[in-house]
């Protein structure tokens, strides 16, 4: 999926962050001072949906500070901002600050309001959503990015945009200056308290060699099987039995499509060499209501203590639902290896892999 990659400053702070935070706010000076206005915030009324609110329009947000957020919820970048979301949330809400979160849907299955509700609950969004599943909302912005922070102040004026993760000290004290603009007073102006695990951690930037890599025939990249790849048609692949770093290849009978792969009988594979701590790969059931259960092994082993939060020490799991699963979490040294998951039944539908 487009996006940029800026690594966060915040752990870079430290004590300089420290002294800042100690002065009188009288004497604090804002990082973002003289934020520029870049526009008035577009008309939210393309939403073809509401979760977690009533409707909301540009009207209903003036005077409030408004962070708008374009996401989409298999996206690992925009899943690892989440966490400074709800810690914005929880500090600056009752000084005047509204996040409504934007979903502008990448793949088919992220259109369904149930999908996108189901994956709002299990992640603890309860700020609104705008379900943008016809991408009006992101035209209107001009928007090309998950994930996308825009920044209104309270005359409805857009004053600071970040594309992409990274940079969280200088969004939040944007939020602090136009806060503070708007006449809030009385917090904490330290940054917020950050708190993430799982698929939410931040990547491992320094060992990151893997990027993502869509299966689907429409953008993939380094298909390895044999013969290659055939277009929207049953084939039954084999897996070569080494791979080149950052290149896949199925084993079993599939059918190919333009956003995905569809496992069509028996068992089959997917191989993958890669260098990253983190492994995800965006997959779900074919039918509503099925569950597919699969298996997956590093350099021909089981995980043990390399399993993500989707899978057990011996690799096991269950396709349940359309979303992105956390297979592989590494622990240094990071180094290329082969992943392997097989499907034990027919029924998976498989889009992309992510990696951190």
């Amino acid at each position: 999926m487009p996006f940029e990659v800026n690594r966060g400053r915040r752990h870079f702070l430290g004590a300089a962050a420290m002294a800042m935070n100690s002065l009188p706010w009288k004497w604090f000076r804002f990082p973002n001072a003289d934020l520029p206005i870049e526009g008035s915030m577009p008309s939210l009324r393309g939403a073809s949906g509401w979760l977690n609110s009533a409707q909301i329009d540009r009207e209903n947000l003036r005077g409030k500070v408004t962070l708008v957020d374009f996401w989409t919820y298999s996206c690992i970048n925009w899943r690892r901002t989440l966490p400074y979301l709800r810690a914005w949330v929880k500090k600056y809400q009752e000084h005047g600050l509204v996040v409504v979160g934007v979903h502008s849907p990448e793949f088919q299955f992220e259109k369904n309001i149930q999908n996108v509700g189901q994956a709002a609950k299990s992640m603890m969004i309860d700020y609104p959503i705008a379900v943008d599943s016809d991408l009006a909302i992101w035209r209107d912005f001009s928007n090309q990015y998950w994930p996308a922070l825009y920044l209104i102040d309270a005359k409805g004026r857009i004053r600071h945009r970040k594309f992409g993760e990274g940079d969280y000290d200088k969004s939040e004290y944007a939020i602090q200056q136009l806060l503070a603009e708007n006449g809030a007073a009385g917090f904490d102006h330290s940054l917020a308290l950050v708190e993430a695990s799982g698929a939410e951690l931040g990547a491992d930037w320094r060992d990151l060699r893997s990027g993502e890599n869509y299966l689907g025939y429409e953008r993939t990249e380094n298909f390895a099987s044999r013969g290659g790849y055939i277009w929207d048609k049953r084939h039954t692949y084999a897996s070569p039995p080494e791979l080149l770093l950052n290149h896949w290849a199925l084993a079993g009978e599939w059918t190919a499509r333009k956003q995905s792969i569809s496992l069509e009988a028996g068992d089959g594979r997917i191989a993958y060499q890669f260098h990253a701590r983190d492994l995800h790969l965006v997959m779900g059931p074919r039918e509503q209501g099925r569950k597919v259960r699969f298996r997956v092994n590093l350099d021909g082993h089981v995980p043990l203590s390399a399993h993500g939060v989707d899978t057990d020490s011996q690799g096991f799991g269950t396709v349940e639902e359309p979303r992105m699963y956390q297979l592989i979490r590494q622990q240094p040294p990071i180094i290329p290896r082969r992943f392997e998951i097989e499907f034990l039944e027919p029924g998976a539908e498989a889009y992309s892999f992510t990696f951190g």
